[in-house]
Parts: C-alpha cells; sequence; structure tokens
C-alpha cells in the first residue's frame, strides 16, 4: 500500500530544517513494475531520500537527478528502463516508468498535505510538468492514481488501510504485532487488561471495553477494517451490528463455519439486515482452519490488505 505519509514527513522534517527538497512522482508505467503511478519518493538536498521506485535499481540515479533538481530550481520529467536514455539502468520486470521531479519551491504545501494525510482525508496532489508548482486540493476525483490534464498531473491519494481489533486473547496482540511490522496502524478494543497492556506499546490507539455494548469508540472510517476476535461471543454481538452499520470497508470474525451460522442467528435477533450480514467475513482469513494465533494473524492480514486492493484499486 501507497503510505504517503512518511514521505511527507520526512519533507516537513527536511523543509523545517531549511533544506531544499524535491518531490518525485511516479507518473506512468510501461508493461510490468514494482510501483503503481501516484508512487512517491523525496530527496532532500544533503542527498537523503524516503521512499523508492523498485528494489534497488534506480534510487542511486533518482537521487542524483533530484540533486540536479535542486541546483536548477525546474520540474524535469525523466524515463527510466526500457527507452530510457539511461542505457546503463535497467528495470528486471523490463518495464519503464516516467518520473517527474518538481522541486519544493514553498513549503506550506508540504504541511498541508502531511497534516491531511494524518487526518485521514483523501486528497489530490496537483503538479506541473512545466514549472515549479505543486498544491493540494480536496480529492477531486474517484478514481485512484494519476490523471494528466494538459501540463497538469492530478496525482489522487486516499488514506492507507486501518484495523480496528476487537476481542481478547493472544491473537490479539499477534495481529496487532503483525500490523505494525507491516505498516498499518490498529487501534484495539478489549475487555481484557492484560491484552490492553500487551499490545499498548506498538498498537496506535488501546481501550479498555467496559460493557458489550455499542461504543463510541468504535467510528471506523471508510479505509478502516473491523476484526472480531472474540471468544466469549456474548461480547461480540452489539458491537458488530454497530461495524456492519457503519462505512469500514471490511468486517470480518473469527470462528467455525457452525459458529457463525449461531452468530448470524442471534445478530438477526437483534435487528442486523440480512445484506448487512452479508458484508461480513467469516470465518476469517486466507488460510482455512487456522487453529494457532500467529498464523491466524497472518491469514486475517492477508484477507484485510487482499480486500483493500480490491475495493479500491490497490493504487492508494
Amino acid at each position: 500500500m501507497n503510505n504517503i505519509l512518511p514521505i511527507f514527513g520526512f519533507l516537513r522534517s527536511k523543509a523545517e530544517a531549511n533544506q531544499k527538497i524535491v518531490l518525485i512522482t511516479l507518473v506512468a508505467v510501461t508493461g510490468a513494475s514494482t510501483r503503481n503511478p501516484g508512487t512517491h519518493m523525496a530527496v532532500a538536498e544533503d542527498g537523503s531520500w524516503s521512499g523508492s521506485f523498485s528494489g534497488g535499481c534506480v534510487e542511486t540515479a533518482v537521487v542524483a537527478e533530484a540533486l540536479d533538481v535542486i541546483a536548477e530550481g525546474r520540474p524535469r520529467a525523466i524515463r527510466f528502463g526500457a527507452d530510457s536514455p539511461y542505457l546503463d539502468i535497467r528495470l528486471p520486470c523490463g518495464g519503464s516508468i516516467d518520473l517527474l521531479f518538481t522541486p519544493i519551491v514553498d513549503s506550506a504545501v508540504v504541511f498541508d498535505v502531511f497534516d491531511r494525510t494524518e487526518k485521514r482525508q483523501p486528497l489530490t496532489i496537483i503538479l506541473d510538468r512545466e514549472k515549479a508548482d505543486i498544491r493540494c486540493e480536496a480529492q477531486i476525483s474517484s478514481k485512484i492514481g494519476v490523471e494528466r490534464v494538459d501540463s497538469q498531473y492530478l496525482v489522487h491519494h486516499i488514506p492507507a488501510a486501518k484495523l480496528v481489533i476487537l476481542g481478547h486473547g493472544p491473537s490479539v496482540e499477534s495481529l496487532a504485532r503483525l500490523s505494525a511490522s507491516y505498516g498499518i496502524d490498529c487501534t484495539v478494543l478489549s475487555p481484557d487488561q492484560a491484552v490492553i497492556d500487551s499490545v499498548e506499546s506498538f498498537a496506535c490507539t488501546v481501550n479498555l471495553l467496559k460493557t458489550p455494548q455499542a461504543t463510541p469508540l468504535l467510528d471506523p472510517d471508510p479505509w478502516t477494517a473491523c476484526v472480531f476476535y472474540f471468544h466469549d461471543h456474548d461480547w461480540e454481538a452489539h458491537l458488530m451490528k454497530q461495524a456492519l452499520s457503519t462505512s469500514a470497508f471490511y468486517v470480518g470474525a473469527m470462528g467455525s463455519r457452525k459458529t457463525h451460522a449461531l452468530r448470524q442467528k442471534y445478530l438477526e435477533d437483534i435487528g442486523v439486515s440480512g445484506e448487512a450480514l452479508a458484508r461480513m467475513s467469516a470465518p476469517i482469513g486466507l488460510i482455512p482452519s487456522t487453529r494457532d494465533p500467529a498464523t491466524l494473524a497472518l491469514s486475517t492480514l492477508a484477507e484485510v490488505v487482499e480486500s483493500y486492493h480490491k475495493i479500491f484499486g490497490g493504487k492508494a
């Protein structure tokens, strides 16, 4: 997933240090590529950088090009790979990538993009191929990726995937830990203080549930997945009903098919519609009949990431 917060966090820190900076954007791909259009790198005048466009094939050349753009102060479009003037740089996939180097003259846009991204707001970054002009607006298209309009590129971004994990037991800690290592922010809601204590060092937010009723702590946006890991099913019914009524892109629960059939019955009894029930993924995960916590966490995270890419196009 193309999470742009680290890129603009890097740019923000370099702007605060009064360094000249360049945003590099992958605006087009020919053939195969390891990155999608809309992916960014950032380079500062001290030669440091954040992000990547390949497995290490082009980054050194990108940094060198960016430093030259800083010196010149003008945007530059460069192709790497097939049909590139850089004859000694080839992408293993055999394709090519077109990059736009944009020197950032006014760092206010960096702070604007960072703030909007941190607040999980969809946005469009507007770049000009011919002049050092970069702007940010609320997302102006439902498309994800890059559109070219005359000399401008409109780069549309959505928030990165996020997890809300509700439950108790070791599976909660396994999924929270795995999510942190993968780079997905997560919130943990649990009635078990021991679980809360075990995850607070790597989960973004942790909250102790005191009742099994609906809670204002559960308020997912459209780019958030809700995962239910309750063994005590008395805890899950009203929280599931709440999750299924939100815009969360994914709601999943562990348990056997027999368990899920019973779950559907008690959810119907408290007013959950058949349409809402159809949204739930259960038994959860891509690996069937998973039992140990580590494998269940891997199976769950893989399904969540796959769902995110299917729904949102895999370009953000």
